[in-house]
């Protein structure tokens, strides 16, 4: 175990469990490397601080739910096309 995956004697962190389809993971993994993450892990927990303290965003994480089932059926929608419809320009 790396010392990333550790929680260094914190007995206030816990570690979870999270499937997902690989698909979906490897939009992830491109996504956390593309906006300068060191981590998967450290993207998803911005990720999920983000969704607790903006619920108002909570839309967009529904919309990455239903992508990603479209993906496990082998119909997903490209990175492109999120961010024209989000508007985002992280690149």
């Amino acid at each position: 175990m790396s010392e990333a995956d550790s929680n260094n004697g914190d007995p206030e962190i816990d570690r979870i469990n999270l499937r997902i389809a690989r698909s979906f993971l490897d939009v992830v993994d491109e996504t956390w490397r593309e906006r300068g993450f060191n981590s998967r892990s450290e993207f998803i927990r911005f990720a999920l601080r983000d969704a607790v303290n903006h619920p108002e965003g909570a839309g967009v994480w529904k919309d990455l739910a239903i992508s990603e089932a479209q993906f496990d059926e082998g119909d997903g929608i490209s990175s492109d096309e999120i961010r024209a419809q989000y508007g985002s320009d992280s690149e």
